[in-house]
Formats: structure tokens, sequence, C-alpha cells
């Protein structure tokens, strides 16, 4: 998989050093940085204000060099071998020295510089009032420069918490870079307060409209083309009649002209994976190959696999699985591979087998080609790629419980190790939560929302949960608690009570840098829940906004369309039918006046640690790329929010593209600009590929490396074996009453009695009609005259 090398951060100069003495003043607009040109001596061999910096292992030199921009000093840092990390004169991390910043301001930097390696970049630390100094984040990529050359680039907004920073020019391949004339200014303030033009709820909570349009197949998952439209889905939906007569459907939808084009799809890729490969196309992996049969097998998965070309709207076939894999996960790597765990085999059971598609060969290897522990990872787990190219397990899942343990993991494929992660709350709810890594990609957070477990079928929680994969050694640590809405138990909507929150979560990243949580219902494919909330992760808060008026349970999901607005399908309760009702949803940022255009972009083939020009026509604050979104059952591990550090000159702004592949995986990517007050643009497509910034034969991405010595359990691979067991019972339905679509819940929520008569009233309340019984068992006693039939009058007579 050629996954880069990682080591632990070994900052020369201590990032918890230079606490701060004394309380920081104002910034100006006057340059903030001390000895900018490096002629005033200092102590240790540096010049004032300067120290030395960096990690690993690599033969380095610092030399006050008299080839200087202007002056007599420069600074020069060489690199003459390199095994990994990097070297970085850094301004001294002190009160002295680190110049003052405001929270929510914008800063220049500038420099001139010369350089002999494509390996070096400007990078930044803050000191957080709490937590002392630590990396914040890498902005620019430096180009070979032979002579003197300015560069210039903007930082974020300054999050929270922070008093001052520190910057300089990190060198990670063999080579040098020798800078001067470094400068720092705030950004002056921006544009004027937005104009609402909508009403003011509008303006304070968004707004939803439900389309004239229905969605004519019974999608249950999204996928946002890079042509612009939505590829929804369905295969059998979740239908035994369907099922039975082959017809198998999927709908390509044009948010522009508001149609839909029914597709020939040629399985049953209900509850199949998929991810965009990064040409754009759609990789389809495995789906439904039978439904149960009640006292006999459960659900099958298949070994096939398709890719959906969106150009010439058509499935083709590629080489079969390794196995089979209904509810895989689906996640792509940093070369473009993509990499599958879990789901049910062809037999029902737990596939333990890892699977690879790769992107040279474009298609899935052979099974001794690709790593194996032989663990179950249950059904969708919800895998996220780590900036240093390991994966994340967060918990988030299908079905029951969750894998033994802390119920999170690093998974290493190099190493082929498991390591647990700690901190999860009530690990075993949180059954189709939703988990997302948080914006920007470069802060590695990740937010799990809310869960329950269809098995022992408990009121959903309120439960979140957020971790900083920066950390030495990352823990979760509980978020704030899940706003409540309304409830529908089938007696109208109440208000939630209690700790009752939601599963059947959708999480969808917004081009502002929040998160909308949005849809749910408190149990088992059952009273849907009322609610939406805007996560703010600057502030860590939740905020309630307008609620789809739309029940958006099972089978139900959210996505972002590149006009910024959010679009909802699908709800499956547990009486078998679907609501083919389509919601939009406009946030407030769409409400506060004209939107920022972007006017040109100079060219729309991006490589890693690019440079490029784009035009908008007013000012913008910050602009990113958001992988369109693959979405299902509450998991779209692939989501991400990619920060493009501006560098401004006038109405032409340069966007320096990460040279980290993991933190952006080549693809196809919505290009936002949005302006101070939070309002995007309309995206344009970008297609990211490289990775030509990785010259140097000894180089790689600028990776920092935190998480490489877990304190947590670690699992090496385990003996091989062929499956894991798997209870029939794994979707939490009793297959004993009605056709397979319905689903009679194993366990019913907590506030119905275990009789006969309340279970009944239950499911008559849900609409659950006529209910046979299939063969002879009735486990759950709802037919005892047994006639065959479910809950007829003579079983309510009967105690």
């Amino acid at each position: 998989m050629n996954r880069r090398r990682r080591t632990a951060l070994l900052a020369v100069g201590a990032l918890t050093a230079g606490l701060l003495l004394t309380a920081p003043q104002p910034a100006s607009a006057a340059n903030l940085i001390k000895n900018p040109g490096f002629e005033t001596v200092g102590t240790g061999g540096m010049p004032y204000c300067w120290e030395k910096s960096g990690w690993g292992d690599n033969d380095f030199t610092f030399t006050t060099t008299s080839d200087a921009h202007s002056g007599s000093k420069a600074m020069k840092v060489e690199l003459t071998r390199r095994t990994e990390g990097d070297r970085k004169a850094l301004i001294t991390e002190s009160a002295e020295c680190a110049p003052v910043v405001s929270v929510g301001k914008q800063y220049d930097l500038n420099l001139w510089y010369k350089s002999t390696t494509p390996d070096a970049s400007v990078t930044l630390f803050r000191h957080d009032t709490t937590a002392g100094w630590q990396y914040w984040t890498d902005l620019k990529t430096l180009p070979i420069a032979g002579s003197w050359t300015q560069a210039s680039v903007r930082t974020p907004e300054v999050p929270t918490g922070t008093d001052r920073i520190t910057w300089g020019v990190s060198v990670y391949g063999t080579g040098s870079a020798t800078t001067d004339d470094y400068t720092m200014e705030q950004v002056a303030d921006p544009v004027p307060a937005p104009q609402c033009t909508g009403t003011a709820e509008q303006c304070a909570n968004g707004r939803w409209d439900v389309l004239p349009t229905q969605n004519p197949v019974r999608s249950m998952h999204s996928v946002v083309l890079n042509n612009g439209k939505v590829l929804l889905i369905a295969g059998s939906g979740n239908s035994e009649e369907q099922f039975d007569a082959g017809t198998f459907t999927s709908a390509v939808y044009d948010p522009v002209k508001g149609t839909y084009k029914v597709i020939p799809t040629p399985k049953d890729m209900f509850c199949s994976g998929h991810v965009q490969l990064q040409d754009g196309r759609v990789l389809v992996m495995s789906g439904n190959k039978a439904y149960p049969v009640a006292g006999g097998h459960g659900y099958e998965g298949f070994k096939d696999s398709y890719i959906f070309d969106p150009v010439t709207e058509t499935y083709s076939k590629t080489n079969d699985m390794n196995d089979g894999h209904w509810y895989p996960s689906a996640t792509i790597l940093g070369n473009g591979d993509v990499i599958s765990f879990g789901g049910l085999r062809e037999d029902s059971t737990g596939s333990v087998t890892a699977e690879l598609w790769s992107d040279a060969e474009q298609k899935w290897l052979e099974l001794w080609k690709v790593n194996q522990t032989w663990s179950y990872w249950g059904l969708y787990p919800s895998m996220i790629l780590m900036q240093d190219g390991r994966l994340f397990y967060s918990g988030s899942h299908v079905f029951g419980n969750n894998i033994p343990g802390t119920g999170s993991a690093i998974y290493d494929y190099d190493a082929n190790t498991v390591t647990q992660v700690p901190g999860l709350q009530n690990k075993d709810q949180r059954d189709q939560s939703a988990s997302v890594l948080l914006p920007p990609a470069q802060d590695q957070k990740v937010l799990t929302i809310g869960g329950g477990n269809i098995d022992s079928n408990p009121d959903a929680n309120r439960l979140t949960d957020v971790i900083d994969l920066k950390q030495a050694n990352p823990a979760y640590t509980a978020g704030p608690p899940l706003p409540q809405g309304t409830v529908d138990l089938g007696n109208g909507k109440q208000a939630e009570t209690g700790n009752q929150g939601k599963m059947y979560v959708s999480a969808v990243l917004l081009p502002d840098g929040k998160v909308l949580e949005t849809g749910g219902a408190l149990h088992n494919r059952a009273d849907p829940v009322y609610e939406s909330s805007l996560y703010d992760p600057a502030t860590g808060t939740f905020d309630p906004v307008a609620a789809d008026p739309q029940a958006r349970g099972y089978h139900s999901s959210a996505f972002l369309l590149p006009d910024g607005r959010v679009m909802t399908t699908g709800d499956n309760p547990g009486n078998g039918t679907w609501n083919h009702n389509v919601s939009i949803y406009t946030p407030p940022y769409l409400l506060k006046g004209p939107r920022p255009a972007i006017t040109s972009v100079i060219d729309t083939e991006w490589t890693y640690g690019d440079t490029q020009r784009i035009t908008v026509d007013r000012p913008i604050a910050k602009a990113e790329l958001i992988r369109p979104a693959a979405v299902t059952h509450s998991s779209d591990p692939n989501q991400r929010f990619v920060d493009l550090p501006l560098s401004v000159d006038g109405n032409n702004v340069d966007l320096n593209v990460t040279s980290n592949p993991d933190l952006a995986p080549p693809g196809w990517y919505m290009l936002f600009a949005v302006d101070a007050n939070g309002v995007p643009s309309v995206a344009k497509w970008v297609h990211l590929q490289g990775p030509s910034a990785l010259g140097a034969t000894d180089a790689s991405a600028h990776v920092h490396s935190f998480a490489d010595s877990l304190e947590g359990k670690v699992t090496e691979p385990g003996e091989k074996r062929a499956s894991q067991k798997v209870p029939v019972t794994v979707s939490g339905c009793d297959r004993h009453y009605g056709s397979i679509n319905v689903c009679v819940p194993t366990d019913f929520p907590p506030s119905v009695k275990a009789t006969t008569k309340a279970r009944c009233d239950w499911l008559k309340k849900n609409d659950y009609g006529r209910l046979e019984v299939n063969g002879k068992d009735d486990p759950l006693r709802l037919d005892r005259d047994g006639d065959g039939i479910a809950c007829g009058k003579a079983d309510l007579r009967k105690r």
C-alpha cells in the first residue's frame, strides 16, 4: 500500500515550554514579528527570538548565512539525510517572542526564501491557554526556488483559547531552505453585517421544503456525483416482492432540473458499500444475495462488485471480492486504493476478510496480497482515514452491540495491528450513530452522535463524543448532549423527555465549517424524532435549527448539494412502508444576502502541494474542498472538509493545497469559497490527483505523527478463520411474523409491556396491518389461538 512511515513527534524545542508570564496585548497592524531578518544575535547559536525545532531521524544543520535577501543575515536549514521527520527555524515559543493574536482574526504571513527541495512548508503552532503549545497546521508548500522568492499565506481564523502563535518553514526532504524578512500582519475586519433575506425565524434556523416530485425508487444509498447529480441506489429496496421479481433499481437525480432518471441495476445492491474512486466513478461492493428465512438462514451477502460511470450512467462489473459483504465498510486511502471490512458472507456469517481495491490494477486484490487480522468489524463499521494513513474505527456501526473491548480502535494496515482507544460512552448503544471527521480535516477531530441498539431496543440516547487524533494517546471525551426534539410515538408529536435522543442520525459537513445533524428515531424502525441542529467545532456546541418535517429513520440519507443546500431522502419503518418524499434544507447562511461567487478557476486538475489560483467577485475569508457524499445507514466515513489556506491579492486568491494525500484522498471535490459571514459560493468541481509534490526519493508528505505510542490494548493478527458466527436476528426483526420487508421487533420499546395485548396494540398503532405467522413458532405470543394470524381478535381475548 506504500503507506508513509510514521514516528512520534520529537520537537527539539518542547511544545509545552515558554508558558505565558504576561497578559497578551492587542495585535497591531504593524509587523508582529521580532527580529524578522535574523539581524540580532541571540543565544544557543540562533538569532534572537528564533529557535531550532524539529523531530525524527535525519541529519541537519542550522546556519545563519550572509546570503541574505536584505540586510546581512538569513537563516538556512538543510537536511542531508532523512528517514523521517523535519527541521525548522521557529519563532521562539515564549511570551517575549511569540506574536499575540486575537480569537477569530486572520493574519497574513509573508517571507522571502530560496529552496533546493520541493519538500518545505510553512508550519504553524499555537499556544492554547489551557493546554500550552501545540501543532496547529501546515499552510503552504514552497516550490523549489533558485533565487529569492516571496511566499505569502493567510492563516485560518484563530481558534478559541489561542493567545499566541509561532511559525516557520519546515524542511522535510533532503535539501535546504534559506529564509529571510518575515512579516505577520492582522487582516483588516471585512464586510458589514449580513442582510436577512427571509423571515427572522428562517434567518436564524434555516428552512425546509418538501419537493413536489417524489423519489421514484426506494433508495437507501446516496452518492453525489462529480457532475452535481445524485445517484440513488435501491436495489430491491428492502422489498421481498421486488427481490423475487428481480426488480432492482437506481435513479439519478438532477438537482438543477428537479428530475429523476431510473437506471437499470444489474443486481440487488440493497445494503451494499460504495465509494467514489479518484476518477469520479463509483465503486459499489456486495449487496443482498438472499433475504432471511424464518427458522433458517439470515441475510446473505454476495461477492459481486460493480462500477457506476457518471458519464454513461451505467453499471459495469468488476472482478469479485474474496468474500461476501452485506453491509461492508468502504474507505478510500491516500493512494487511491479502497479498503473494506465487515458485513455478512454468502452463508450469513460475519466476514473476517479485509478486502483491498487496487487503484493501479483496477481490481480487488487476491486474498494473499492483502494484510489480514481475521477480525470481525461488524456491519458498516465507520473506518475513517487518519492523516498518517491509519484507520480510526469510531465505534459507529449498524445493528446491536459494538465490537468487544472499548468499542473504538486505531487500525494500522502496515503493522497489521488493532489498538483499542478508550472513552466512547455506552459503547453498546451506538448502533446507527453518526461519526464525522470534523472541519477542517487538518484538525483530526472526530465527532460521534447518538445511537441505540436494535436488539435490546432501549430509548436511543443523546450521547456525543469527541476525539482529538492529534494527541499522543487519543481518547474520546464526552461532548455536549444532543438537543432534544419531538417524537411521534403513534399518538402525535410530543416533546422528548429524560435522556431520550435518537438513532439513525444523519450528519452533514457544511461549507461554513459546521455540521448539520438531522433525522432519526427513538427505537428500532419506529417512533421518528423531529430535530435538527448545527454543531460548531470551534465552540463545541449544538444550536437547534428547523427540523425536517418528514420522518427520517431507518434507510434515510442526508447529504450536501453543490449549491450549499442539504437533501434528505427515505424512511423505512418496521411496517415495511417507504417515504418517497424528498426534503431540501436551506441553511441560515443562504439567507444572509448575496453569495460570493468563484468567477474563474484557472485549473481544475490539482496536485498535492500545488498553489491554485481562483478569482472571486468579493472578499472571502476561507476556501475548502468538501468530498462529495457516499452515504448510507448514517455512515459516510469518507466525508471530509479540507481547509485551503489563502494567499490574497485583491480578487485573486491563491489556494494552498495540502501535500498529504491522507488528508485529502485523490478524487473529485466541491470547492467552496466562503465570506466572513459564513456565506458560501456555489461549488466548483476540481480534481485532486498526484502526488507530484513528493518528488524527492526520500521525501514524504509533511506528516505529523501523534498517536504512535498508544497505551491501549494492542491486538496482533489472530489465527486464520473463515468467519464469525452471527445470529440470524442480526437486523433486530423477528421473521416469524409477516413478510420479509416487515420488521416486527425482537424486543419492543421499554414502554410496551410484555403482553400480547400491549404488543398487538403497539403494532396496530404503527400500521403493521395483517400479520401472518411464518411456521409454527410464536416466540412473541402474538398468535394465542394458533390460527396462523397474529393479533387476531381471539388472540387478544386470551390471557
